[in-house]
């Protein structure tokens, strides 16, 4: 007879977890990973190959050159000079940006009135699109009638104007100025978002236990956003590197090659030489240099945890 003819309880039927196939997440990220590889994929592929060619797009005759396209740019004096003039610059705006950023989102993170709308405000710089940033800026540093120079001179700081953009030793500096002023909000705003994960109960502790206000910041806070800080720096590592807006519009390289940028120059070789496999071959130099940064912070990030998948 059956259990349930005699009443016996059924016992429940125990199914069989199903677990995922290993690399069933991955196929979630396949849309995903098509469209990166059609969209950014491809033409790195065929800036390398160009790389290798002598290539005028109007005649539309491309010959190939082996490696002369490298050995030329790094026999080019002028290129050298692009790439210490992006050393500098990467280094210069990103630098400060991460102090003045790191410095803005305590401030923010605060509590004092109006704070919601000061937040909405910082983010003006960085909303501001770049050409405008540029020229608003070209009437403040300009040289004879620069809102800059009245001030010192006012402050008697400065007896005579400074031709802040068109000498060499302070065009760089102004334009890392700019790019600083533009860039500290995203800073800020990523790292305050980081503050604001960081449980209230370990900083009140951190002051019981006789902390002051710099040992709270560098013992509590400063490792739990680390990990957002790392990944901020290298996110802008690689757009300040590509950034040449401001260049062109301001001092388009000058004076004397001082703002000339790996980009800039390599865009100049292409549209006014015409010289596209010459300046993919800049590209690719430019795109070695950054993936060695990038996987020097990735280790960084590995190391902090912020790449754990599980």
């Amino acid at each position: 007879m059956s259990q349930i003819e005699t009443g016996m309880p059924v016992a429940p039927v125990q199914r069989k977890k199903v677990k995922p196939a290993r690399y069933t997440k991955y196929l979630y990220l396949l849309p995903a990973a098509v469209v990166v590889i059609a969209v950014i994929g491809y033409p790195v592929l065929r800036a390398i190959y160009i790389s290798f060619f002598h290539y005028n797009p109007l005649s539309g005759k491309m010959t190939f050159a082996g490696i002369d396209n490298y050995l030329n740019i790094f026999g080019n004096k002028v290129f050298h000079r692009a790439i210490w003039n992006s050393i500098v610059w990467i280094f210069g705006a990103v630098s400060l940006q991460t102090l003045f950023g790191i410095i803005g989102a305590v401030l923010l993170n605060q509590n004092f009135r109006g704070r919601g709308v000061i937040r909405g405000l910082v983010l003006i710089p960085w909303a501001t699109p770049s050409v405008l940033a540029a020229m608003m800026w070209m009437w403040i540093l300009d040289g004879n009638y620069g809102m800059l120079n009245d001030l010192l001179m006012r402050l008697d700081l400065i007896q005579l104007p400074i031709p802040w953009l068109s000498q060499p030793s302070t065009a760089m500096a102004s334009l890392i100025l700019i790019d600083v002023w533009q860039g500290i909000p995203f800073f800020a705003v990523m790292l305050l978002a980081a503050m604001q994960t960081i449980p209230s109960d370990l900083i009140e502790s951190s002051k019981l236990d006789g902390a002051n206000a710099w040992q709270t910041f560098w013992r509590v806070m400063f490792p739990l956003f680390l990990p957002t800080l790392l990944i901020t720096v290298t996110l802008r590592i690689v757009w300040t590197a590509s950034y040449m807006d401001l260049m062109m519009v301001i001092t388009q390289g000058g004076p004397a090659y001082r703002t000339l940028t790996i980009p800039l120059m390599a865009y100049y070789t292409a549209y006014s030489d015409l010289k596209f496999g010459m300046a993919a071959s800049m590209a690719m130099v430019q795109a070695a240099l950054l993936l060695v940064v990038v996987i020097f912070y990735l280790r960084l990030l590995a190391k902090q945890g912020v790449l754990d998948h599980e």
